[in-house]
């Protein structure tokens, strides 16, 4: 579980406080205002963002003073991340070693994460070859061999049309979700956090609220989300 005790973020004007735990292999959905702080929960997690107070722990470790690269955290950002020099395969490959001196048994790792992503035979493409879906495909088989327990998802697929990031969905829900991973995702669309969320929690006004079933929190919003939602 991935725990917030008495946890404030703070700089210059902005503060968040959260104070909650969030349950083990779900799908957790951040959603709330733009600049209410749902992507610096992420960093924060992931080790970008130092708390100005409190504890964040997972599984009742503390993540005080642990490096980014060693926390058990994979995150997918926005822009997916990929390295342009580098090729598909690569790319999924930096998720097992980051001198990527791959052994066999680990270049097979990186064709069945491609595989499982649909991209099998594009293991040679550089990033500038593929569709920006197929980008988001290679970053999530780099998560996929990474084989950290929880996965931030800071809107990978927003640029993504309606169609393909509903698959890009899918397969998190499909891949991730199955492999028994925590995954955390902001999102400023309800309906991506209905398709694939088990619970979802509340950015806004300063304060991240306990997570809910998604659709109770959608069907009956707080005047803070009824306000974003319109």
């Amino acid at each position: 579980m991935l725990t917030f005790e008495n946890v404030l973020l703070s700089q210059g004007d902005f503060a968040l406080t959260v104070d909650m735990t969030l349950p083990k292999a779900e799908i957790i959905a951040l959603i709330g205002p733009s600049g209410a702080g749902k992507s610096t929960l992420l960093s924060a997690i992931a080790g970008f963002f130092a708390p100005t107070s409190g504890r964040i722990s997972w599984n009742g470790a503390d993540l005080a003073g642990i490096a980014p690269g060693a926390r058990p955290v994979s995150m997918l950002f926005q822009d997916n991340n990929l390295f342009p020099h580098l090729t598909a395969a690569q790319n999924v490959g930096l998720g097992l070693r980051p001198d990527l001196k791959l052994p066999p048994a680990q270049l097979a790792e990186v064709e069945a994460a491609l595989a499982q992503v649909g991209l099998s035979g594009f293991g040679d493409r550089k990033p500038g070859a593929l569709s920006g879906g197929q980008q988001s495909r290679v970053a999530l088989a780099r998560v996929l061999v990474a084989d950290r327990p929880l996965v931030l998802l800071d809107e990978p697929f927003s640029a993504l049309g309606p169609a393909l990031k509903d698959e890009m969905l899918d397969l998190v829900k499909g891949k991730l979700h199955a492999a028994g991973k925590t995954v955390i995702m902001v999102t400023h669309d309800p309906a991506d956090a209905r398709r694939i969320a088990d619970c979802a929690v509340l950015v806004a006004d300063g304060v991240v609220t306990a997570p809910v079933s998604t659709a109770t929190l959608l069907d009956n919003p707080p005047p803070a989300l009824a306000a974003y939602l319109g």
